[in-house]
Formats: structure tokens, sequence, C-alpha cells
């Protein structure tokens, strides 16, 4: 089981539509960014470190799944639950809830890969296997 993460955001008025909704895109973005706020405070390094010591690049994304319940609009503050569900051998599968208090707005999943440029291709990027020590970090 992995641990649960909370990120916390406001919402602005340009972060909604002329009818003063969220425009859905928005939370792909914000549930990105929860995705690497997980990692930084399971104790994961930055990934611009992680580069410079691993070659590891990142954690793209593969696959996103999205499920709209209630909207919401700008002042609001939201929170985004984000967890692993799934380590696969060279994926893992992300859980974002966004909340405004009790209430669930959205819910999304994602498959992501972490990734390094191959040495005979560097302007490439290459899934490598889940690292160990990073899972142990966030289970």
């Amino acid at each position: 089981m992995s641990k649960t993460v909370v990120y916390e955001l406001e919402v602005m008025f340009g972060d909604c539509d002329p009818a003063g909704i969220v425009f859905f895109p928005n939370f792909s973005k914000w549930m990105d960014a929860s995705s690497l706020n997980f990692f930084v405070k399971c104790g994961v390094p930055p990934w611009r470190e992680l580069i410079k010591t691993r070659g590891i690049v990142g954690t793209p994304l593969l696959e996103i799944n999205t499920k709209f319940m209630r909207p919401a609009t700008y002042g609001e503050r939201l929170q985004i639950y984000t967890s692993v569900t799934e380590w696969r051998d060279k994926v893992f599968m992300h859980r974002h809830v966004v909340k405004r208090g009790d209430d669930v707005l959205c819910e999304g999943t994602e498959v992501r890969a972490f990734v390094v440029h191959p040495p005979e291709a560097p302007d490439r990027i290459k899934s490598i296997p889940v690292p160990e020590d990073i899972k142990a970090l966030c289970s």
C-alpha cells in the first residue's frame, strides 16, 4: 500500500470558463502537480537532482482517466489526495481524488513510468524498472 499525500490549491478566476466553472483540463494540470508533490512529500529528490545523479528524467504520463462528479469555481480551496494504487515492473498507477472539504468533485487515475535518456538515443526517453528505493519511500 502507498502513502496518501494531500496537495491543496485555491481555484483562481483564470482557471474557470465564462460560466465560472473550472475548465476541465485544469483538473489534469492539478493532478499532474499533485503527482510531483506526492514524490517530493515522500522524500524522493526533485527530478532535476535525479537526472544528475541517476539519469531519471521523471515520470511522464502514459494514460489518464478522469471522472467528474461536481463543479468547482473560483475562490474555492480544493484538496487532491494522491496515492499509488499499483506498482508494476516499469509502470505505476496514481490515483487522485479531488475534494472540496468532504465533497468529491473528481477522481482521476494515471499510468506513469520512470524514464531515462538512453545513451544510444539521448534525445529520446526510455522506461526503466520502478526503482525499489523510490517505491519503498512511497509505501
